[in-house]
């Protein structure tokens, strides 16, 4: 499915107070489906707490909504979410389809495999890059295995918000290349909005439609043109 625009996540005001410290401040954002907007800023932003305020796990003031194609408020969106990283135990038995298999079947995975559900997993992690991985442990992938067996179990089935946080983290340079350009692919091919903390401006100029600079309240945001040629940008980021 390609992209039609107009499905938009809405942010209205959103602020954070954890204890006595003001951690976002007077939030308001649109982001849109067919567009990779990339979140960023020093460390101690508010990055992170704003994917968390997104999903719900952190209590905020202001609102979040999203939006259809008609503009309607849509309700109970398919959320998928990819973090930072993922402690596995490196002796794990767990093997990749038995992490998701789950998500498209309720057949006990302790039962003789499915080929139907053997044929969706493979076909699924093919565009991943990460068929070959199907039966792997999980505790013996890579980092950059690892992140895209993860980017597969969050699309699956295909979210209407993509959220990634920092999810590159500790990923060799292959790794990330391979990860970069599946992430592209999926802007360009899948009707969702995506969202992704990043702390790799190389990755953001290259490929990032819309880059929002946070530092507890928004700083700017638009084109990667016009924030990294921004006074707020070049303040926060003097060594770039």
């Amino acid at each position: 499915m390609e992209s039609c625009g107009l499905h938009c996540l809405k942010l209205h005001h959103l602020s954070v107070i954890l204890g006595d410290s003001l951690i976002l401040k007077d939030i308001n954002l649109h982001v849109h489906c067919g567009e990779l907007t990339a979140i960023i800023g020093k460390n101690g932003a508010g990055k992170s707490t704003l994917l968390k305020s997104i999903l719900g796990e952190i209590n905020h003031t202001g609102k979040v909504t999203f939006t259809g194609h008609d503009g309607a408020e849509v309700e109970n969106i398919k959320i998928g979410y990819v973090p930072q990283s993922l402690s596995v135990d490196s002796g794990t038995p767990a093997t990749v389809y038995d992490m998701l298999a789950p998500l498209v079947s309720k057949y006990p995975i302790f039962l003789p495999r499915r080929a139907k559900t053997v044929s969706r997993l493979r076909s699924h992690l093919s565009e991943f890059n990460a068929a070959h991985l199907l039966d792997k442990k999980l505790g013996q992938l890579s980092g950059g295995e690892l992140q895209r067996v993860l980017l597969a179990a969050a699309t699956l089935p295909k979210p209407d918000l993509l959220l990634l946080d920092e999810p590159v983290s500790g990923v060799d340079q292959s790794g990330l290349q391979i990860f970069y350009k599946i992430l592209d692919k999926l802007k360009n091919s899948s009707d969702m909005v995506i969202l992704i903390v990043s702390h790799d401006l190389d990755f953001v100029r290259r490929y990032a439609d819309n880059v929002i600079l946070l530092n507890r309240g928004l700083e700017v945001c638009g084109p990667p043109d016009k924030v990294f040629n921004s006074t707020e940008f070049l303040k926060a980021f003097a060594k770039y």
